[in-house]
């Protein structure tokens, strides 16, 4: 009675749900008892028995396909419909078997068009035998109605959680591959960093022990150098370690998006190609992760913007979204934006209309990046044709 890993069991668990969460559905085994109403013949001692005999037995298939893996449930769920067909003669409360039967083949990952092909034999098979056994058809025809329906909800269910899935793939793929290069980068920093000074460090070092005995004052002379080249060393390492947490602001782009576009929500995104301090990027790229956070949590949008631009010596980030707004109060998330914003010398700015929606404004004070922004569009202009009036690039 252990699940499979690929049991259905096991797939709610990985998903932080219950692993009773598929036994809700056997709140619709209650048409075993409501069958016997349209026929007032039907309570009797053979129905009682034959539900007693043939339930536990439907409800051990029925977890069976729920614990099994996906090759193997599809036995157990066949195991349904036979039931119900063995039982049929007998038992019209049997027709619930069949249904649960069909509906299983489908949750137990059978491809669609195999599954429909299955469906359409198995029901004409039903039909076959219901009439046959000369039940009148108001007892048999929603049936494969029912099935089919049931069928294609359970598909589409099925469809909306493996695209659910590749979503959160890719998303902890561009953060996996966002920490390598970041990584890399680290690495690189640090063998250009200390490749070079250590050795230097390692060459005074040397120097100062054969000079010690012969001219002692040279010798303190390297030693003082090499302290000063250590105390230089040390400094590059505290700013590259600084560094290990920055947070490039296209990746974090790229997460937001697919973060917002996995709970429904389109973001239209503006990034200018820019030449901004790390310090000020990363703060950035963390204020867009909260905010897109926040929007996934609260916000209850289906549009969003993030715009990131140049006014003067400013750099403007911009970030909205369609939700409900009336923001009132701010909880650790703004109050975290606003101290990074305060870190490098910016300002937070808040629109949240009731109804509205929300629209974050972050302005940092940033030459650099308004200079870029010149250079870059600078070099678009000289590269670009120029057009005379008539509009044709002129010779």
């Amino acid at each position: 009675m252990h699940p499979a890993p690929d049991s259905l069991v096991a797939r709610s668990v990985a998903k932080g749900k219950s692993p009773w969460v598929d036994a809700v559905h056997l709140l619709w085994t209650a048409w075993l008892f409501i069958t016997p109403v349209f026929d007032r013949d039907a309570w009797n001692l053979r129905w009682v028995v034959l539900t007693l005999a043939s339930y536990p037995l439907f409800l051990w298939l029925y977890a069976m396909c729920c614990l099994a893996s996906r090759r193997a449930s599809r036995t157990y769920a066949i195991g349904m419909v036979l039931l119900c067909m063995g039982l049929l003669p007998w038992y019209p409360s049997a027709m619930t078997y069949f249904v649960f039967g069909c509906v299983m083949l489908r949750v137990c990952g059978m491809r669609l068009r195999a599954y429909l092909l299955t469906l359409v034999g198995l029901n004409m098979a039903l039909l076959a035998e219901a009439w046959l056994l000369h039940y009148p058809w108001q007892a048999t025809f929603t049936i494969p109605i029912v099935t089919l329906i049931i069928g294609l909800i359970v598909n589409a269910e099925r469809t909306s959680e493996e695209k659910d899935a590749e979503l959160r793939l890719s998303h902890d793929e561009v953060r996996r591959l966002a920490a390598t290069a970041e990584r890399e980068r680290i690495g690189r920093d640090l063998h250009d960093l200390l490749g070079h000074t250590l050795s230097l460090i390692t060459l005074k070092l040397e120097l100062s022990r054969k000079l010690f005995d012969r001219d002692s004052e040279a010798a303190r002379r390297e030693m003082s150098e090499a302290e000063s080249v250590a105390r230089h060393a040390l400094a590059e390492v505290r700013a590259a370690v600084t560094g290990i947490r920055a947070t490039d602001l296209a990746a974090e782009l790229a997460s937001a998006r697919l973060l917002l576009g996995a709970s429904g929500v389109h973001l239209d995104y503006q990034l200018p190609a820019l030449q901004l301090p790390e310090h000020v990027e990363r703060a950035l790229a963390l204020v867009i992760r909260e905010a897109s956070t926040n929007i996934v949590r609260h916000a209850r949008a289906s549009e969003a913007k993030i715009a990131l631009s140049v006014e003067g010596a400013d750099v403007l980030l911009q970030i909205g979204d369609n939700g409900r707004g009336a923001l009132v109060l701010e909880g650790n998330g703004l109050a975290g934006m606003r101290e990074r914003v305060r870190g490098i010398d910016g300002a937070l700015q808040i629109d949240s209309p009731a109804g509205r929606g929300t629209c974050l404004r972050v302005r940092v004070p940033v030459p650099s990046a308004r200079l870029a922004h010149a250079a870059l569009r600078e070099s678009v202009r000289a590269a670009a044709p120029s057009l005379d009036a008539t509009g044709r690039s002129a010779a």
